[in-house]
């Protein structure tokens, strides 16, 4: 696993500018006009640090515009204006590739890339071949961010589909004072993050999904290597952040998650 920058310099470059850029200027950045995305773009996307979205096999359809599988679920929209929070927002000096990737599980590319998303995993299904090759992502250094599933029915799936990554290792819930939810930003609540039906209906929760959990798993050191977002649809809120209606506290919730779990997996 490539390392992209020093813990020091990492934390060098980005505390000070989180002094110079209080969350007053989110409204700012929430309403500024930016230009349609183009994911289509080819060419490369260098930077410090590229947003992934992981390609996964699923039995379903995704409501991304691509369809094709629950992995498509938000996309492109969701990715590229996590993107634009990252350098308008944060005003962080590192350097954010300016589109996202998509990267199917089994491409060598993978390695290439502190942390990988996945959106949907209720509906995830690894070969035995992909969950070896999760296995030696993240022993090489890698970073699960797993988002946007409800129920107990898909819970029962990511909870399958982990052992067979990791059947050691259980999932576990992550108090709120540990240090990935204080490497940048302080997160001091679980926020149940709706989808964007919310403005209409006022409910947070989908398919018996009430309770929202911060969870993980952690190797023999304490690293996280996986951080799971159960009950929570953060992608969405990454998705409609320009949306007037979707409400701000979720908006906010969802940007300081994601942050802070990029600089957690750069730094771990």
């Amino acid at each position: 696993m490539k390392r992209f920058i020093p813990l020091l310099l990492l934390v060098a470059v980005l505390i000070p500018v989180v002094a110079q850029r209080p969350f007053d200027d989110f409204s700012n950045f929430r309403q500024r006009r930016r230009p349609p995305s183009s994911p289509e773009q080819s060419g490369p996307s260098f930077g410090e640090y590229t947003f992934v979205r992981t390609i996964y096999d699923s039995p379903y359809r995704g409501y991304g515009r691509r369809g094709g599988g629950t992995w498509t679920t938000d996309f492109p929209e969701a990715d590229n204006n996590f993107i634009v929070g990252l350098r308008e927002w944060a005003g962080t000096n590192l350097k954010i590739a300016p589109r996202p990737e998509q990267i199917e599980i089994m491409d060598d590319r993978l390695f290439d890339y502190p942390l990988i998303y996945f959106v949907e995993p209720g509906f995830l299904e690894l070969s035995d071949e992909q969950a070896a090759r999760l296995r030696e992502y993240v022993a090489r250094g890698g970073f699960l961010f797993f988002d946007d599933f409800w129920g107990e029915y898909e819970w029962q799936n990511v909870q399958e589909q982990m052992r067979k990554v990791f059947p050691e290792y259980p999932i576990k819930e992550l108090p709120l004072d540990h240090p990935i939810f204080h490497c940048y930003f302080d997160i001091d609540e679980v926020v149940q993050v709706p989808n964007v039906r919310y403005i209409y209906t006022g409910i947070t929760h989908e398919k018996g999904g009430y309770v929202p959990h911060y969870e993980g798993i952690v190797d023999d050191n304490g690293r996280v290597m996986v951080f799971i977002a159960r009950n929570a649809d953060n992608g969405d809120a990454w998705e409609w952040i320009d949306e007037p209606r979707y409400p701000l506290k979720y908006g906010l919730a969802a940007y300081r998650l994601g942050m802070n779990l990029i600089i957690y997996a750069m730094t771990h």
